[in-house]
């Protein structure tokens, strides 16, 4: 039987051949284009902005730093800008195609705060897309953070509509979403677990990282696999001009990074590592020696460009947590991913971008007691390929088509070892597919659209038995299939449109709707991240979840794109949502869809945003006010009950000042509802033993949230190839004690009463970090 994704594989070829075919369409202009850059490094720059003098004409690269702009023939001025970047401009005569790449350099220090683009900086306002987010690096190094490491997933926390779970958490919550309906890739692989240390940490080192985007509303039709997000992050490329040596020493991690051409201009690579050392401290004492408690992790790519047309990128990314208490027991868990790219451009006009992925995730946990030594893992390991055209038919359209296939194998847990019994849960084995086509529309000066569509489709593969259930979860029959069978095929259209009404410079409108569909689920018991979730597929017992979310949005900028002000509404319906049935067993129970119930859901939100860009104070505040709940028959008495990232308020500031050219000083301040959980209403005994009673599903908060974090930034010695900094931390600065958890006992001197334990992690912690810079 022929699978979804022999017949996508099979569309290749004829995505080639319509690419080719339209490749003439549009011959009564001319195009320039090329591939922009920074002069000092040589890395691409994503997002500049390329607009024609006396005309409405615009353009921006692309994620590899590629534009093209189709023009009329004759003698044009053209500028290019790109945000912290020196504008340049460029006079041609247009009576060809013609080819320009163009190097931006950064502004000098001392007129940081004089230069004006003379490109207006209003994408914000003029973009189709709506609820989207870019985070610039330095933005994030300035923000202050736990332990003083720099941290991309702590920072997007701060904006509207993404929330946290709190303390030792990694995990991010968007726009009513849970934390397994995010999408996170790294040089386009996918990053099962993004957090290290429980959540303390997140996966991403800032040193390796070029730049990141959060799509929280209308997915762009290249993304698909998670209903809430995507965030898309890209690492540098390696200086190509001359060698960089990053560093910073800080109290519990240090980092190295190092990137050289390998051939001046045309090639280079980047090596970052990052390693905590807590384990050494904890060597000290007699107590704790032989304890591990320590992460790391490591960047590394390369690239090569073999002309103007072509180039090769290969990238991968390694780390693993170790924790482990002497030989007793221990967890290790981590992510590795690789990625092969190659860029080529057939013309002017069409670009394309084929990709060789893999993802790995990992947790391992041992036990050695005396008389019994075992050891628990789970593995997932995705094989993807991703081919993508983009077409610039003229000035009005911009095509991006393509196909996406992924091989999932999903071992959700095996035990083994002596003095027990091996037991292995069902392997997984699937294949995820799509085809997707989208369309940049200038319909007009003021109006623009995106409208695009994505068809996916999921195969669950054979190879193992398969069950099937009643309503009250009883297994009823089970069938064994091949592993050439295919059990189950699910496909799903997901339509995609963004729409910008443009007012005049400074003022839009947007609107949006989406279809997503997700196909891989998490199965977790808290609200914070924690290595032993488990990822399952759909089978022939779970559907794939779906969600439609509509969007509409009030852009303004003020004092000429100084600040940018935004409003968001939002609302969004969820299908075959999939929660625990009451006083579900999924410890090790191969028949984990029994233990499940599916419904729906629904979540809605408002969205408030300013941002200061300019100036010796920069930063933002945001505010979000929403709501999100489900409905499952089974829970809650089929009655609508609040999902447990349900967080009703939530308040991020963030702030930083230059105080002079030396000394930065920065603050952070967030606010929240507490975390939506499930308490228990009573107690009664049974044979003198205390059993809890629970009642309403989610039914209780956790106390809210807030917390203070101050730094300061204080640049030592500058040097023309060398400089430093040291940056000094208070992360909560005013102690709060904000709730971990909360559990409940008897009260040792009466056992009729009941008391609440609260558990905090963090009351004041201070950091210290020197970093440094050679080239």
């Amino acid at each position: 039987m022929t699978t979804f994704a022999e017949i996508l594989f099979s569309m290749k070829k004829i995505l080639i051949l319509l690419a080719l075919f339209i490749l003439p369409l549009s011959a009564t202009a001319f195009s320039l284009s090329g591939t922009v850059r920074d002069a000092e490094n040589g890395e691409t720059l994503i997002g500049a902005t390329i607009k024609v003098v006396g005309k409405t004409t615009t353009a921006t690269s692309n994620e590899y730093g590629f534009y093209s702009i189709s023009l009329p023939q004759g003698k044009h001025q053209i500028i290019f800008d790109s945000f912290g970047y020196r504008s340049d401009t460029l006079h041609i005569t247009l009576d060809a195609n013609l080819h320009r790449d163009i190097a931006l350099r950064t502004h000098a220090e001392q007129l940081q705060e004089l230069v004006v683009s003379s490109v207006k900086n209003n994408d914000n306002v003029v973009n189709s897309q709506s609820g989207v987010q870019r985070m610039d690096i330095k933005e994030i190094n300035r923000l202050p953070v736990l332990f003083g490491e720099k941290d991309i997933i702590k920072s997007v926390q701060l904006l509207p509509g993404v929330k946290s779970s709190g303390d030792g958490s990694g995990s991010i919550f968007v726009r009513g979403g849970a934390g397994d309906q995010n999408l996170i890739l790294l040089d386009e692989a996918t990053v099962y677990n993004a957090s290290h240390l429980m959540g303390f940490f997140s996966t991403f080192n800032s040193d390796a990282i070029k730049d990141l985007s959060l799509y929280k509303g209308t997915q762009p039709a290249q993304y698909g696999g998670r209903l809430s997000s995507a965030m898309d992050i890209r690492m540098k490329e390696g200086n190509n001009e001359q060698m960089e040596l990053n560093g910073s020493l800080g109290l519990i991690s240090s980092k190295l990074s190092i990137e050289a051409p390998i051939k001046r201009g045309k090639s280079s690579f980047l090596v970052s590592g990052r390693r905590t050392y807590a384990d050494v401290f904890l060597m000290a004492s007699d107590k704790y020696r032989g304890t591990k408690l320590y992460f790391y992790d490591l960047n590394l790519k390369a690239n090569y460009r073999f002309s103007n047309r072509d180039a090769l990128f290969v990238s991968g990314y390694f780390g693993r947590d170790k924790l482990g208490l002497k030989d007793i027991a221990g967890i290790d868990w981590g992510n590795a991913t690789g990625t092969l790219r190659w860029n080529h451009i057939f013309s002017s006009k069409l670009f394309s971008n084929t990709s060789l992925i893999v993802s790995n995730y990992k947790y391992e946990v041992l036990v050695n007691f005396s008389d019994m030594e075992f050891e628990i893992k789970s593995v997932l390991t995705d094989y993807n390929f991703k081919q993508e055209f983009q077409y610039y038919a003229g000035e009005k359209h911009a095509l991006r088509f393509g196909l996406d296939v992924i091989y999932h194998e999903i071992l959700p847990g095996e035990v083994s070892g002596s003095g027990i019994i091996t037991r292995k849960l069902q392997n997984q084995r699937s294949v995820e597919s799509a085809l997707f086509i989208s369309d940049e529309w200038k319909l007009s000066k003021r109006l623009s659209i995106n409208a695009g569509a994505r068809l996916s489709g999921f195969s669950v593969l054979g190879g193992d038995d398969f069950y099937r259930f009643n309503a009250e979860g009883e297994l009823l029959e089970t069938t064994y299939y091949n592993r050439s069978d295919i059990v189950k095929n699910y496909f799903t259209l997901e339509p995609r449109l963004n729409s910008v009404f443009v007012i005049n410079d400074a003022n839009s409108l947007k609107a949006s709707y989406t279809r997503n569909a997700q196909y891989l689920h998490l199965l977790s018991t808290s609200t914070s991240s924690s290595p032993m979730d488990k990822w399952f597929a759909s089978d022939n017992n779970v559907r794939p979840s779906t969600a439609n979310q509509y969007s509409l949005g009030y852009f303004r900028n003020l004092k000429k794109n100084a600040y940018e002000t935004s409003v968001e509404l939002y609302y969004k319906t969820m299908a075959n949502l999939v929660d625990y049935r009451d006083g579900a067993d999924i410890v090790f129970n191969d028949l984990v869809a029994s233990q499940l119930l599916s419904g729906v859901g629904r979540a809605y939100g408002a969205e408030f945003f300013i941002k200061k860009k300019t100036g010796k104070l920069t930063g933002w505040i945001s505010y979000t006010l929403s709501r999100s709940e489900k409905k499952i028959e089974g829970i809650n008495n089929g009655r609508w009950y609040v999902a447990r990232q349900d967080k009703t308020h939530d308040i991020a500031i963030a702030a930083s000042y230059d105080l002079n050219r030396k000394v930065n000083l920065s603050a952070a301040w967030v606010y929240s509802t507490g975390n939506a959980v499930t308490f228990p209403s009573g107690k009664y005994s049974i044979d003198d033993k205390s059993i809890w009673l629970y009642t309403e599903r989610n039914g209780y908060r956790m106390p809210a949230y807030h917390r203070l974090d101050l730094s300061v930034n204080i640049k030592l010695k500058q040097r023309k190839h060398y400089e430093s900094e040291l940056s000094i931390g208070l992360y909560n600065a005013y102690g709060h004690e904000n709730a971990y958890a909360i559990n409940f006992e008897e009260n040792p001197d009466d056992p009729n009463r009941t008391q609440a334990v609260q558990t905090s992690l963090f009351r004041w912690v201070p950091s210290v970090a020197w970093n440094f810079k050679i080239k």
